[in-house]
This record gives structure tokens, C-alpha cells and sequence, in this order.
């Protein structure tokens, strides 16, 4: 039985201020392992702390080779900046970390500085649920329905060729009207469509980083109703003890045996396994063409 959390004490609280098991959740080794895909965010939590009260959170959740979601990083950040998540980053390499495949998150700059320093070869995808909200903003309430729609189709084309040409129907009904909106789109299209070089048994996983904003509305709700966490460490000691429990409720991937793929080095084109024998067809239609 779960033992219920409780405010940070002082009797529970270790010598620098941190509870013991987010201390020794800190310092555990991480090469027992390999993670195929990472969900990372950041997200500023209010607390009172005087002058500086807000806190933010740099939160990373890996998928192990059998599927399991897994917390790998509650830490706090100076606003998401490149120095914070490298940081976050490095100690996890660390501590045995292996380099994901792909790396799903809201975009945040200081994020991808920081992957392409200590992880260079990770791919990354961004997050449609942001995406659409940051398209649906640049308009005017009257064209949002529409869009909305428009922007799920693309969001959900069996194909990266479909959802090119989605794109373009919603380019030709909407760029006139507001070219902000599509040049959004335009910009993070390489990382909005990374989902479709994976598993299609796994896109509804990596199309959004939800695993995430929904453990974090749960931090959010518990540092509003406190009367206050009292410093920084106490209150992430709270957020790594909220997070750790909503972990359990964490649904495993679809179809889990395809992690492992991944991590061997399957590839896959809009979802589907690419074999030998088909790279030996692509190179005979290649060799027609060129004849």
C-alpha cells in the first residue's frame, strides 16, 4: 500500500534539503535500461517563495525497451535555458542514460540547443497538441472550427505525403487570411512529422507529449491548494512525489515489442517496417528511372 505523501519535515528531509528517496531517485544508475523514446517539458509551477515564486520544472519521462513509461528527471530549471536542460541532460548520460531515438516535447529553444549538445544523434518531435494551439491563436475565433479540423486531418494522414497535401488545402483556404498562422507550421514541419519514420502502432503516443500536461495539472492543482511549499527544494520534493505515484497510471505503448525494434535499428516509412527486400526494389526502380 501506497504510503499517502505528506508536507517535507524535518525529520524527513535530508541534510541538503531534499527528501531522501527523490535524493536517491537522483543518484540512481540508469544503465540498467535502454530508452527508446524520451517525453521532456518544462513547466512553471506557482509557489510561495517570496520574491521569486515561481518554479520550473524539467521533467523527463523515458520508454524502456518493454514499453513502460518511466520517470527519469524531476529537477528545477531557470526557465527552460539551454544551460539548465543540458545539465538535466548530462547527468543523465551520466548515470548510464543510452541516447534516445526521438525526443517528443513543446519546442522550447533551450530543450533542442541542449539535445543537440549532448545528444546529438536523438531525432525530435514536436508536439502537435502545442502546434495546433499556436496555429489556432494567430486566427480569429470565427476561422478556428474550420481550421481545428483541417489541422487534425493533417495530424492524422496515414502518410507524410498526406499530410503535405493536407497542408496544403489548409494553406489555400487559410494563408491569405492570416500567413502567421501557416508559417508556423511551415517552420517545425521536419520535427511535426518525425512520428511517421516509427511505428504506426506507436503514433498516438508521439504525436503529443499529454503524458506530461497531465502529470503536471496534477502538481499544478496540489502547489494551489498548499498554503505554500516554503522553498524550492520542498516543493520539488512534493512535484518528484506527485509524479512518482502518477507513473503507475502511465499506459504502457501499444504494441511494445516495437520499442526494441527501434532500438536496434529498424526503420520504418509512414509506420511500416522498411525490410531489406524493399531497399533492393527501391534501388531496381531507381536503376529504371535512371535508364
Amino acid at each position: 500500500m501506497q504510503t499517502p505523501w505528506r508536507s517535507p519535515t524535518r525529520s524527513t528531509v535530508a541534510v541538503n534539503g531534499r527528501l531522501p528517496e527523490h535524493e536517491a531517485f537522483r543518484r540512481r544508475e540508469l544503465r540498467f535500461h535502454r530508452y527508446a523514446y524520451w517525453f521532456v517539458n518544462g513547466v512553471h509551477v506557482s509557489i510561495r517563495l517570496g520574491k521569486d515564486d515561481k518554479l520550473c520544472l524539467l521533467v523527463v519521462i523515458g520508454v524502456r525497451e518493454d514499453g513502460t513509461k518511466e520517470l527519469l528527471a524531476v529537477e528545477d530549471g531557470y526557465r527552460e535555458s539551454t544551460d539548465s536542460w543540458s545539465a538535466v541532460m548530462r547527468d543523465l548520460k551520466a548515470r548510464g542514460a543510452n541516447e534516445p531515438v526521438l525526443v517528443l516535447g513543446d519546442g522550447a529553444l533551450g530543450t533542442w540547443a541542449a539535445l543537440r549538445d549532448v545528444f546529438p544523434a536523438a531525432r525530435r518531435q514536436a508536439c502537435w497538441v502545442h502546434a495546433i494551439a499556436n496555429v489556432l491563436d494567430c486566427l480569429p475565433k470565427r476561422l478556428q472550427p474550420r481550421a481545428q479540423t483541417m489541422l487534425h486531418e493533417i495530424m492524422e494522414a496515414p502518410t507524410r505525403a498526406d499530410a503535405a497535401l493536407a497542408l496544403e488545402r489548409l494553406r489555400d483556404e487559410l494563408e491569405a487570411k492570416d500567413p502567421k498562422a501557416i508559417a508556423k507550421l511551415d517552420r517545425d514541419w521536419k520535427h511535426l512529422t518525425a512520428f511517421y519514420d516509427f511505428p504506426a502502432e506507436h503514433w498516438r503516443h508521439l504525436q503529443t507529449s499529454n503524458v506530461i500536461e497531465s502529470s503536471f495539472a496534477t502538481v499544478k492543482l496540489r502547489t494551489r491548494v498548499t498554503k505554500g511549499a516554503g522553498s524550492k527544494t520542498a516543493a520539488l520534493a512534493m512535484a518528484y512525489k506527485l509524479l512518482d505515484a502518477a507513473q503507475e497510471r502511465w499506459r504502457r505503448f501499444n504494441d511494445h515489442h516495437l520499442v526494441a525494434d527501434g532500438l536496434a535499428g529498424a526503420r520504418f516509412k509512414d509506420g511500416i517496417r522498411v525490410t531489406d527486400d524493399d531497399n533492393d526494389d527501391n534501388e531496381m526502380t531507381d536503376e529504371k528511372v535512371a535508364a
